[in-house]
């Protein structure tokens, strides 16, 4: 199987030695992503609400990017700074995914890359491609 490197402007470009997500068979690996604002590559201003909300929109455009969407999202992990916000990711959640949800982990941790308060990977599988006859 071989496996493609999934690209878009649309997102945070990376910041490090990794892709915004590598696709291999049906099945997509989403990096980590932060609230970076993609045309600027610095922190959404706001609170954490507008954080989080940042980071779905990022983790939506490589999904996008990637030919799938937040409803082919199998597995979610976040990552707070804070484990208090995460009342506030629930409440943001609903408004990007529909059931049935994804599963799920929530961590929390000491820091983040550029002083970000929230950060989420994700794996999606694609259904096969359905041709008409």
């Amino acid at each position: 199987m071989t496996k493609e490197i999934i690209q878009t402007p649309l997102a945070p470009q990376a910041i490090g030695t990794y892709s915004q997500a590598v696709k291999v068979g049906r099945t997509v690996y989403l990096s980590g992503q932060i609230p970076l604002v993609p045309s600027t590559m610095v922190l959404v201003d706001g609170d954490i609400a507008a954080q989080i909300a940042q980071v779905f929109d990022n983790l939506q455009a490589v999904a996008v990017a990637a030919g799938g969407s937040f409803s082919d999202i199998v597995k979610l992990n976040v990552y707070l700074t804070d484990l208090g916000d995460f009342p506030v990711v629930n409440e943001i959640m609903g408004r990007y995914f529909q059931q049935p949800y994804p599963a799920r982990a929530a961590l929390g941790v000491a820091a983040l890359p550029k002083g970000a308060a929230v950060e989420m990977d994700a794996v999606m599988h694609l259904e096969p491609q359905e041709y008409p006859l």
